[in-house]
Parts: C-alpha cells; structure tokens; sequence
C-alpha cells in the first residue's frame, strides 16, 4: 500500500515538472521577445551568417562564458606533438603550401578530447572524441578543428547551447557526469530530428574507441580549397589511422572506469614513450564547385556526409605523433584550436554551423584563457613572425618599440605595410551573395532519415547489435515513458529492426503515431510545418566505409599482451612467445598472482608488471598462459586468475595457452571453445599474432553471453 502511494507521489511529481511554466514567452537578456531560437540569421537560407544576429550573438556569447576556467566542451583532453608530410602536390586545388611543397615538414600538435564531461571525467564515456590540430606553418597557422565522427548533432550554430545544455548533466541534480544516458538529452533528441545521424553514431561502436590512435579523425564541415588561378573546390578533410579503426565493447568501458580511469591518455602517452608512434594519413573528398548541387543531400548540412562510394578519399600526406607534451597544463590545457584560423588557399563556406564556430571559439578563448593575447601564449604562437599594430591588454607578452601603432603612418615608416598579392596575403573567395536577410535555413537541410539508415545498413551484424543495446541501455535510463515512446516512434522511421531490437528490450510497444510535429525544434509555427523531415531516402543501399571493419591493419604494434603466470612456468615458451611479439611491436606485460618478480623453470627472476589483484582484463588486447606445473598450482590458488580468462573469452579477444597450462584451464570456459579460430592451444606466435591484429572475433559474440563475468 505504501509502497503504491510512493510510486503515485513521484508520478504526480513528474507531472508536475511537464507543466507549462506560465505561457511565458522567451526574450533576450535585453527583453526583446524572440519568434526563431533555431536558425541564425543569413543572406538567404543557404546564405552567409551575419554579423548584425544580435540574438546569435547573445545566446553564443552568454554559453561560451560559462565554465570558468576549463572548457565548457572538450574539456578532457590529451595532446602531442608531431609532424605532416605531403605526398604529392595539391596545387591544382589549392595554393596552401602545406598542401604543395612536398619538401616541407610541417609541425603539429593535436589535441584529443571527449566531448560532454568536465576535465575530471573518466576517458571511456560513450561520447564523440574531439580531433583538433594545429599546424604550424610558414604562412601561420591553420587549425583542422574536428571529431572521430563525420557530422555533427545540428545544423545551425544556433542551436549549440541547447545540444550542450541538454546533454550536460541535469542542473538540478548535477548527475549524471560525462553521459548522455538521460532525460534532457533525450527530450532534446526526440524533438529535434537533425541530430539523429550524429546520434546513430554516438550508438555506436565509433563511440567507445580502443585507442585515441585507432579512430578516425574528420573536419565535419565542406570548406574551400582555392588555387593560385582563383578557382574554389569544395573539401571535406580526413584523418585515417595507420593502425587501423578498433573499439571495446560497453561491458569493458564499465570496468575500465574502475580499472583506470586515464585509460585512452595513458595509452596515447605510452606508445609515444615507447617510440611506437601513432600516424594517420590526411585525405581530401574534393567536389568541384559546379557539382554542389548533383547530390540527393545538402554538401553545406553539417549533419550529412559524403559516402566513399560516391566521392573517393584522396590520401595526400601523412601525420605523425613522435613527442609528449612537456607540461600538461601550459600545452594540453592552454591550446587554444579555432576553426576561423586558416592560411590563404584555404576557405569557408555558409555551413550555418561553421560559421557559428567562427565566431564563437574567439569568445570562447578570451573567457577560458583570459585576455585577447592566448597567442602569446607558448603552444599557440606561430612560427613565422607576427606583426600588427594590436597592443596591450591582459598577459601581453610582446613588447612594441616605436611611436606608431596605426595604419597608415609616415613616422613608422608605413610599417608594418600590407602584404601585396605577391607576397601571399590572404583574400577571401569571391562569392556572390545577393538574397534577403532571413531567419530560417533552406529546405534541403530536410533529409534527418536517409543517412543514419544508411549507416545502420552499413554495419556488420555485431555492429548492429552493439547499436540496438546501446540505444536501449539510453533509453532504459530515461524516466519519462513519453520521451520513450517518441525516441521509438524515430528510431522506426530509421530501420524497423533496430527499432523492435530496442521496443523489446524497453519491454514497450512502438507507437504507430505521436502526438503533434516531430520537429517541434524548428521554431514557429509555419517553420514547424515546413521543416518536417523529408521522406527516408535509399540514395545508396551500403557505404562499407561507415563500418569500423573498413579500416584494418595487420600490424599489432602498441598492442597490449598480457602473460599470465606463476611461479615456475616454462620461460623457454614464455621467451619464444615474447620476443615473436615484440619484434611485431606489441607490448607484453607479465601478470602474476604477486607483484614484484616471479621465478621461470630455469629459476630465472622476471619483473611483474601487474599483480593479479591490482589489474583487469579489460586493459589488454590479448592474453597467453604459459605452460609449467608450479605456476599451473598457483595460478589455481588465484581467485581472480579465472575471471581474466573468462572476461578475455567473453569480450571475444585472441588466447594462446601451452597444452601445460590445460590443468589450470580446466577452472575456465576456454575447453567450451576450443574450435574458436582465436583460441589458440599449442600453435605457433605467428598464428596468435594474425588474431591479434584481427582485433576481436565476434563470431564468439552470441555463445560467449553464457559467461557469468
């Protein structure tokens, strides 16, 4: 009886909380009522922003002030330094030297990030990771700002505040941290459509990758590349991963969260230390400027892509990371990325999103580090020389001789002079603009099913499922059974059977309607009617490039094998194994049921890298279990020796055991699948090392759901 009222109580509580809040109307700080919070105010709908949106202007400015002082997006971060080489010359596209003279080595520093939680967050959220570098070039400096993720959540900058507030953790409570698992952002999701193709992916495994140095890395909007002769080509940038694209699975970020928490900074600084240095290769998609309009979406819509199939990625260069920061705080920390910083053959476009970030990462810098100088600042400087006639202000560094700081002056000697066309100044592409100041974004942004579809066809089966649990783990941690429903009823016009794996899983039936528009995001209410999401379209049925098995390596350098053994075990095989696997560049770490060092056969000391009790599974790619009959009882004496088996079994990595070591197997699942392709007894290095570099075997995936870990 009690136990009723309680749950009637907290219904009538959350009716409560859906309940108008007065009809009142939103204004601006200044009090002017506001009809359009949604688009950003442009010369034509598919126009320029302009600078006179006093109202993008205020939201912007209000939401980059306010976390002081660590970012309020990207806050958890990790950084290097490196290096680009250029393959072959682009400058039939563009007159960058960066992308021309293939004699140069540019230097890099990149800066990975998760994206909603604060700097104190753990690195394996199920998030989008930030991949934002700088170039230092000889003609300054040019930040490629972007995610391990193609599109983003929105079309117009004008709607950023409201994604971020919404997936933030909620302001009453203040939980949860770094997840999106929630109501708000699911209220935010279910009422605006444009961000489902972002969201698809964030379901995804793409979310939740094994290492910073096995994602890819994209520039998310269409920029200009324009040669020397003027001409302009539509670009979308690419970063490719030399070792390949790989994730973990939900179940090991849970426990690496307990495990260790730095997991993907300490991963990125340890293969750096140990000279395996991380590379990704830059690739181009170029569209010549007159076939902007030949495809069945819109290149300006941050929320689409460019399939493979349909425009090729050129690889021009090359990118390595060979040297850790020296001092987290003033390189990681201080970094100051903007998307607004390019050199001259590099140009942008009216992506309505872009040309918010334009504005707003300026703002931004001047909350977070303090004054209008951050170029000062060591890691951000240039490495040609700067001069101009700015001066003064907080933390200025530089200090200015002579009388003059104006232009144009005879006392200076009419320095600093401006720079001919010669001499390589940058000038903007010549764009025709000629349409009416509007408040709205053009039709053709319409089209929020056809693409996430696409990208769920595009998966493996295992992929698949990984998306269907992961929208009903979301799900299941929203409160409100309307935002349920709604999600259900979206998640349907994608693909039926994604939508029915996850109905089932809630335990909910999906509706056949919803009350009301879909997109009640778009504003008022003629917007609403016209901006309702367009027909799915079926423009290409797989793009094998959006499944994470599209990028394989054969490589298992970095790769982390762990050597579980005890006292006594065969150092002969041990030694055969180790040396096979760090000549490919893996990197064994002996675990034992005791810290310390632990004796082979031979009575020969070998330094433990972890004790049984102080590590998990979860942080290595592999495991081997020698063979030896002390180190068979012993391991047998280790409660949590079994788990490592068992976990490693179940998250569908590659074991090799001696024959030896069967006795203290026998206490696992490994003989329940000894006609596993990865399960290897007996076999030679060469053969585990081709599993390793296979990554997983998720053929185990259905059997190995028996295992009670």
């Amino acid at each position: 009886m009690e136990r009723n009222k309680a749950k009637n109580s907290k219904k009538n509580d959350l009716s409560k909380n859906l309940k108008n809040d007065d009809g009142k109307i939103m204004t601006t700080n200044q009090g002017v009522k506001v009809n359009d919070t949604n688009n950003s105010l442009k010369a034509g709908e598919r126009g320029a922003s302009l600078l006179e949106d006093f109202i993008l202007r205020e939201k912007i400015t209000h939401f980059d002030h306010e976390r002081i002082p660590e970012r309020i997006v990207h806050a958890r971060g990790s950084g290097a330094h490196g290096h680009f080489e250029l393959y072959e010359s682009m400058e039939s596209f563009t007159k960058a030297p960066l992308f021309t003279d293939t004699s140069r080595k540019t230097p890099v520093f990149v800066r990975f990030s998760t994206v909603a939680g604060s700097k104190g967050s753990a690195d394996l959220a199920r998030d989008v990771r930030g991949f934002a570098t700088k170039f230092y070039t000889d003609e300054g400096i040019f930040d490629l700002v972007g995610n391990n993720m193609p599109i983003f959540f929105i079309q117009d900058a004008m709607k950023f505040p409201d994604l971020i507030h919404s997936v933030k953790p909620e302001p009453d409570r203040e939980i949860p941290q770094a997840a999106s698992a929630h109501d708000t952002f699911y209220d935010f999701v279910s009422h605006t459509t444009e961000t489902l193709h972002n969201h698809i992916w964030v379901m995804s495994d793409r979310a939740i990758p094994r290492s910073y140095r096995m994602m890819e890395g994209f520039g998310i909007h269409t920029f200009r590349l324009v040669n020397a002769e003027g001409k302009s080509h539509f670009v979308k940038f690419h970063w490719k991963p030399l070792l390949g694209t790989h994730s973990i699975t939900w179940d090991e970020a849970v426990k690496i969260h307990g495990a260790d928490t730095d997991f993907h900074r300490r991963d990125l600084w340890e293969a750096i230390d140990a000279g395996q240095y991380p590379e990704w290769e830059l690739g181009f998609q170029i569209v010549p400027e007159e076939d902007e309009h030949k495809f069945d979406f819109d290149i300006l819509d941050p929320t689409k892509l460019i399939p493979e199939e349909m425009v090729p990625v050129q690889r021009v260069g090359k990118m390595t990371l060979n040297r850790n920061p020296d001092n987290f705080f003033a390189e990681t920390e201080q970094v100051a990325f903007h998307p607004g910083h390019v050199v001259p053959g590099i140009d942008f476009t009216n992506d309505p999103l872009l040309q918010g970030r334009l504005f707003s990462y300026t703002d931004t810098q001047l909350s977070r580090l303090g004054s209008p100088n951050f170029h000062e600042i060591p890691i951000n400087r240039p490495i040609n020389e700067t001069h101009n006639n700015q001066r003064d202000a907080h933390m200025r560094m530089t200090i200015n001789k002579g009388k003059t700081a104006y232009f144009p002056n005879s006392i200076g000697g009419g320095c600093p002079h401006l720079a001919k066309m010669a001499e390589g100044g940058f000038t903007s592409y010549e764009e025709r603009i000629d349409a009416k100041k509007v408040r709205a974004r053009s039709e053709s942004f319409n089209d929020h099913y056809s693409q996430p579809a696409l990208f769920y066809r595009s998966l493996t089966d295992w992929e698949k499922d990984h998306v269907a649990d992961a929208y009903t783990f979301e799900l299941g941690k929203c409160t409100y059974d309307h935002i349920k429903e709604r999600m259900l009823y979206i998640i349907n016009n994608i693909d039926e059977d994604l939508a029915s794996k996850v109905a089932e899983g809630l335990g909910m039936e999906i509706p056949k309607k919803i009350d009301g528009p879909v997109n009640q995001a778009i504003g008022a209410d003629d917007d609403v009617k016209k901006h309702q999401p367009g027909k799915k379209q079926n423009y290409l049925n797989k793009s094998e490039a959006l499944s994470l098995t599209h990028l394989q390596s054969d490589s298992i350098a970095t790769r982390k094998i762990a050597f579980l053994v005890g006292d006594g075990f065969d150092g002969e095989s041990m030694s055969k194994m180790k040396k096979a696997l760090e000549d490919k560049g893996a990197m064994v770490q002996i675990v034992a049921p005791h810290g310390g060092t632990v004796k082979c056969d031979k009575g020969k000391d070998h330094k433990v890298d972890a004790a049984i009790l102080t590590t998990e599974s979860v942080l290595y790619d592999a495991l081997y279990v020698p063979g030896g009959s002390n180190s068979v009882e012993a391991l047998k004496k280790a409660p949590k020796a079994p788990k490592i088996v068992n976990e490693t079994l179940k998250h569908c990595k590659a074991i090799a055991a001696d024959s030896g070591a069967m006795e203290f197997l026998k206490n696992t699942y490994l003989e329940d699948f000894k006609d596993d392709k990865a399960v290897l007894i007996d076999e030679t290095p060469a053969k585990f090392i081709k599993q390793i570099a296979a990554h997983r075997n998720w053929d185990r995936q259905k059997k190995v759901m028996e295992i009670p870990v």
